[in-house]
């Protein structure tokens, strides 16, 4: 139905007839002390039709008629000032060319302006604080239902949080207090909930208030802050949950739907990747972006970070339908503006990749389709030759001929002095990309990004360590001085789209990573985030070294000039010298030894190749 048609249109559209002229009247008597002179009575009186057409009309130039008014809010009492102040010029400007004002009290135009402003913006209120009343969400007198939450971080998520839990009584929360350690909040109230506190006294409010959970509601929290945090919650004895970290909110909001509970990459970093928005902006607004291996756990993650970024279209490369499927629905359901185009389909069908190039016409590429699993590729190092370096050179080959502008490779740490065959596989891909910008094959800018583990990913040690402790154990550590880097996926993924976004072609882009982490302190604070004890209520086994595995990871070889970038987590390492012929020579070679599956032949062409690939002997 048109609006216009509905009965509540017509009572707001009266109402407000009657508060214009009455705000007119009104403005009058105030400023005649209520005995108006019956020449400016008459004068009032003539005039009031032209006044009641000229704000009415203003009115609805500003829409204050298509609003649901049972949620007025600030930005509605915004355009109503708007209007209302608009309107007000307007008939000062009306009554100054008709008769320069002649019988008009300059103040009865700024009280008429007051008082139009206190009753329509009233009226819009006092809607709104009908509904609230109706619908329950204030109960005078009568006692508060849910359960009995305490809120930690007194900052704009936790406003958010409480202001939600309080809009929709459904939800089963009654918010007790906020902690908070910036002490000029303390005694302070949000929404009439008081600050009580803060983090050092989390667990004596908890008890004050009889608090039944808690809710860590600080997405930008640093993970050593975090990991007080969670020490602190641990001692109240009470479930805790947290708000994801600004990186994980693609659109930025936090809400209700997003609580859920602490999980270790909140202990690993949820601090905010400093991003230069125009320049990936620049990179992917209004490009057909083409992302392999997208429903990989990075490919996955990339497919939601670029779609923060407007793309024209993202197409969805993948030869598992399952994951798919998965993301395409995902996708459409976020970003219903954006076209998202799936395709099941295989790296090593060059006539096939070729076909959905010709297609889709990419403007962006983002190879991220890889075998990554260093056990099992050491146990069948074929498959990892087909598709880290002929699945690359197949995508490569595409790129160049459908004059791809940029082409990104997600590569590992595992390439940097390999003692595997993923490793050195993937380092294989790099002198490919890398010879591309080096010897002037292409127009299109071939960029390499470099990092470490990612938590969460596809065969990650934290999705094992939490079946072996939902099993009661023990969990499985290979060595007790191992380390390995590791990154959140959101933040390793805003990072690619950064350097991708910085890359003038041949570069391989390193991200810091930070400090490597002893895998047995990973197993430790996993057991303890379940609610045990390690060693004591779970045991923890060390199993030995797996084949292709070594000690501690590495960014960067000694001499590869890694130098610094204008982004403080991003070094770069400038393309080599061309040697292009002498590579695609050598991988044809070894592709004699792939075609026989012949492991030991692969291992020793590898070790030509590439001379700092060190395998490890079978033990």
């Amino acid at each position: 139905m048109p609006r216009f048609l509905y009965k509540n249109f017509y009572i707001i559209f009266l109402l407000d007839i009657i508060m214009v002229a009455f705000s007119w009247y009104l403005a009058h008597l105030l400023r005649f002390n209520f005995a108006i002179p019956a020449s400016n009575l008459i004068l009032l009186t003539r005039i009031l039709p032209f006044i009641i057409l000229i704000k009415i009309l203003i009115f609805f130039l500003f829409d204050l008629y298509h609003g649901m008014w049972r949620y007025t809010s600030l930005s509605d009492l915004l355009d109503i000032g708007k209007a209302v102040t608009l309107s007000s010029l307007v008939v000062v400007l009306v009554t100054l060319f008709a008769n320069r004002a002649a019988g008009f009290s300059r103040s009865v135009f700024i009280l008429d302006w007051g008082l139009t402003f206190f009753f329509i913006a009233g009226s819009r209120a006092g809607i709104r604080l009908y509904f609230w009343f109706r619908a329950g969400d204030v109960n005078i007198g009568k006692k508060p239902k849910g359960k009995r939450l305490l809120i930690i971080g007194a900052g704009d998520a936790g406003e958010k949080i409480c202001r939600e839990i309080h809009d929709n009584p459904h939800i089963g929360y009654q918010v007790m207090g906020f902690i908070d350690d910036e002490p000029s909040k303390i005694n302070r109230k949000i929404h009439g909930i008081p600050v009580l506190g803060n983090r050092d006294e989390i667990r004596y409010f908890a008890e004050e208030t009889n608090a039944e959970e808690l809710l860590i509601a600080m997405p930008s929290i640093t993970s050593k802050d975090m990991r007080d945090i969670v020490a602190f919650c641990k001692g109240t004895g009470i479930p805790y949950k947290t708000v994801p970290g600004m990186g994980e909110l693609i659109n930025g909001k936090v809400t209700v739907k997003a609580i859920r509970d602490v999980s270790y990459k909140d202990l690993l970093g949820r601090e905010l990747v400093k991003l230069d928005e125009a320049q990936i902006g620049a990179f992917l607004k209004e490009k057909r972006v083409l992302i392999t291996g997208a429903g990989g756990s990075i490919g996955t993650e990339l497919c939601r970070q670029v779609c923060r970024y407007s793309p024209e279209a993202v197409i969805l490369y993948e030869r598992a339908e399952s994951s798919l499927y998965e993301i395409e629905l995902e996708l459409k359901e976020n970003f219903e503006y954006i076209r998202i185009v799936p395709r099941l389909a295989d790296i090593l069908e060059i006539r096939q990749l070729k076909r959905i190039f010709d297609e889709e016409r990419p403007h962006v590429i983002f190879h991220a389709a890889a075998y990554k699993h260093v056990p099992m590729l050491e146990l069948n190092p074929w498959e990892a030759m087909r598709n880290n370096v002929i699945g690359t050179r197949n995508v490569i080959e595409a790129a160049k001929e459908f004059k791809v502008e940029r082409f990104v490779l997600v590569s590992t740490d595992k390439a940097v002095r390999p003692v595997n065959v993923m490793g050195a596989s993937k380092r294989i891909a790099e002198l490919l990309v890398q010879a591309q910008n080096g010897c002037g094959l292409s127009d299109t800018r071939f960029i390499t990004v470099r990092f470490g583990n990612v938590v969460g990913s596809v065969g990650s040690v934290v999705p094992l360590f939490k079946r072996q402790i939902e099993k009661g154990g023990p969990v499985t550590v290979t060595h007790p001085e191992i380390t390995r880097y590791f990154m959140t996926i959101p933040e390793a993924c805003q990072l690619i789209l950064q350097a991708g976004s910085m890359g003038e072609g041949g570069e391989i882009f390193i991200l810091e990573m930070g400090i490597p982490i002893r895998i047995v302190d990973m197993a430790e604070d996993l057991i303890r985030l379940s609610g045990f004890e390690p060693n004591v209520d779970i045991n923890i086994k060390y199993v030995g070294l797996r084949p292709g595995e070594k000690l501690r990871e590495e960014l960067i070889t000694d001499g590869e000039g890694i130098v610094k970038t204008s982004h403080e987590k991003i070094m770069v390492l400038r393309g080599q010298a061309c040697e292009i012929e002498r590579l695609n020579h050598d991988i044809e070679e070894i592709m004699g030894f792939v075609a026989k599956e012949d492991g030991e032949g692969i291992k020793r062409k590898l070790r030509e190749i590439l001379p700092e690939y060190a395998p490890q002997e079978k033990r």
